[in-house]
């Protein structure tokens, strides 16, 4: 009886606030950042992670929270559609590629601009640009020399064509051009093209930076601290203004090339990585300050994730460091193991949502129905194929949340279906496109019980045929119809 009227306490202390204004969103989005990174997701973590420790205090810290893909760009654009990104593409976006996005495809900043937010992208794009556009006439679609590129004209398919009514980033850290973009222009034309003997020494591996148009005088180093900066800058210029916004905070770190600043060099016990986590970390909490500073930390909810598990860097690192990113998890970036895509995952929404940790099963892709919630958007059946409401959840309206299955995917040659506690690994949907004859995987499918074996060690698929065979359908049916979300069952 007790357990129910406190429950109901905090609900009714809820309403009020909530009515008074549509809540600010912040999503603050790491780059090739490990479960096992997070301090509160490993006590044996050697990476000090104190704002972000502290902020999965204040809210809900899922411990099954997935990303779609094992890569970026496939992450970033199920995140902001709320759609599977393996229905439509599987691969990142390269140098100068073309955008992801299908025609009028409905975004989560088109949706919440659609609702009188002010939208800002501050960060890694990844997502692609008509650079076409900027080509001067008669040379070559390959050629990326910076005398190529009419730098002064409008950069069409960026943020700005997808709902965010500002952007400031360089697109890529490692990829040209080596430069800033603020809004659909360059802050400055590049002039040069990419020299790594200008920088100063990378810190740990190697600068994986491909060739390209760079700014004179360009400086990886000051990346982080700039885009840093740029959102702390945007969020105390809402300061007294009615308005909600939106933030979009992708970072370019942990992802390589490894370079923290000098003034964290030394903070963690895991090498320069560790440096640059904690220095991301610090990053969080600056966005976070200046959320507080401005009075609005009680009507944000503030969501903390990443794109895709740890770089390979980390076998070394375990050895080095004894530090685990994946920790305790088997996989790393690009695998379909649940290293490659179980990421660190908190919502924060202080008075809103209920502190705690979660074992419930989270997709990236379940943002955009919970934000369509929140706000009192109805979606259309065409937008958020595979997003599930997690609002009542997040509330404490329900024990558990609403979502029990999910497909991974990285490569077209082999996907993960989970379904509860059970997931299948290394799977093709019967109907699956882009499947090289000769390359199929199914002859090695793996089953595992995560409950009983979180590691992924013991394959159970010859003792459980029937199982396998569930899986495999529900795999099928997921991929064949369409959809995932269960607002699109009829």
């Amino acid at each position: 009886m007790k357990h129910i009227f406190l429950h109901l306490a905090f609900l009714v202390s809820m309403t009020p606030a909530w009515a008074d204004r549509l809540p600010n969103i912040v999503i603050l989005y790491a780059d090739d950042m490990g479960f096992g990174d997070l301090g509160a997701n490993n006590a044996k973590s050697k990476i000090p992670t104190p704002h972000l420790d502290k902020l999965a205090a204040s809210g809900m810290r899922f411990t099954d929270g997935h990303s779609s893909s094992g890569i970026c760009s496939p992450s970033r654009y199920a995140m902001l559609t709320g759609r599977a990104h393996w229905r439509d593409f599987h691969g990142i976006v390269d140098s100068f590629g073309k955008p992801s996005f299908q025609p009028n495809q409905l975004t989560m900043a088109d949706m919440l601009r659609k609702k009188g937010y002010a939208t800002a992208a501050i960060g890694k794009w990844h997502l692609g640009w008509n650079w076409g556009a900027l080509r001067k006439p008669g040379t070559p679609a390959h050629s990326h020399h910076y005398m190529d590129f009419d730098w002064s004209k409008r950069i069409p398919g960026g943020p700005l064509d997808r709902g965010f009514d500002y952007y400031f980033g360089d697109d890529v850290i490692n990829f040209p051009p080596y430069a800033w973009i603020e809004n659909d222009k360059m802050v400055k034309a590049p002039d040069t093209m990419l020299d790594e003997k200008t920088w100063k020494k990378i810190k740990e591996g190697r600068w994986e930076c491909r060739p390209g148009p760079m700014v004179t005088g360009w400086d990886p180093y000051e990346n982080l601290p700039t885009l840093t900066q740029k959102s702390v800058d945007y969020v105390l210029s809402r300061k007294d203004k009615d308005q909600p916004f939106f933030l979009y905070a992708p970072f370019p770190s942990p992802h390589a090339p490894i370079i923290p600043a000098d003034e964290y060099d030394g903070k963690s016990q895991a090498g320069a990585y560790g440096d640059y986590v904690t220095q991301t970390d610090a990053a969080c909490g600056r966005i976070l300050e200046a959320l507080e500073s401005i009075g609005q930390t009680k009507n944000t909810m503030v969501v903390f994730s990443a794109d895709n598990g740890p770089e390979n860097y980390a076998t070394e690192r375990k050895e080095k460091f004894q530090h685990g990113s994946s920790e305790p998890l088997r996989g790393l970036k690009r695998h379909i193991y649940e290293g490659g895509h179980r990421v660190p995952t908190i919502i924060s929404w202080p008075g809103m949502i209920k502190p705690g940790v979660s074992d419930s099963l989270f997709a990236q892709t379940d943002l955009m129905a919970t934000f369509a919630a929140m706000t009192n958007f109805e979606l259309p059946d065409n937008a958020a194929q595979d997003s599930y409401n997690f609002l009542p959840y997040l509330r404490g309206e329900s024990q558990q949340g609403p979502r029990t299955a999910m497909v991974h995917n990285t490569h077209p040659n082999a996907y993960a279906v989970r379904d509860g506690d059970w997931v299948l690994v290394h799977a093709i949907p019967s109907q699956a496109k882009g499947v090289k004859k000769g390359k199929e995987k199914t002859g090695h499918i793996e089953l595992y019980h995560l409950k009983e074996d979180i590691g992924q060690t013991h394959d159970l698929a010859a003792q459980h045929p029937e199982r396998v065979k569930a899986l495999q359908g529900l795999l099928d049916q997921i991929y064949s119809q369409g959809y995932s979300s269960p607002r699109l069952i009829k």
